[in-house]
């Protein structure tokens, strides 16, 4: 085990302990998207939206990738059939499955959540 092991995996489980907050604070991104397309609001307020929605599941995708990383232990990040044999417990596999999950979902809503504007013209007319 390396040292540089050993400070990566203080330094995820840190970051794991965040999870909990950004998860909530992506649910009220998505509560605002929800409630402003409920409102039939314009397409700049959507697209802000969607853009703080998107950074909000980015951060929870994060901190779900650490917790995932320290589940596995300090001696995964340095070799691959342990970060395999990290997969195989039943914590691994929740982590594994959430920061699946939270990937599916941020490429969705990066494909169908985020309003595309038209480009303003640089020549004013």
């Amino acid at each position: 085990m390396s040292r540089e092991a050993e400070v990566r995996y203080h330094a995820d489980q840190e970051a794991a302990k965040t999870y909990p907050a950004l998860l909530e604070t992506a649910r009220e991104a998505e509560r605002a998207l929800r409630a402003k397309q409920a409102a039939h609001a314009s397409g700049v307020e959507l697209r802000e939206a969607g853009v703080a929605l998107d950074k909000a599941i980015s951060a929870v995708l994060r901190a779900a990738e650490s917790a995932q990383r320290a589940t596995f232990g300090v001696k995964a990040y340095d070799d691959r059939i342990r970060r395999r044999k990290g997969r195989a417990t039943p914590e691994g596999a929740r982590w594994t499955d959430e920061v699946n999950r939270l990937r599916t979902l941020r490429e969705e809503h990066r494909l169908t959540g985020v309003v595309r504007l038209p480009r303003q013209s640089a020549i004013p007319g």
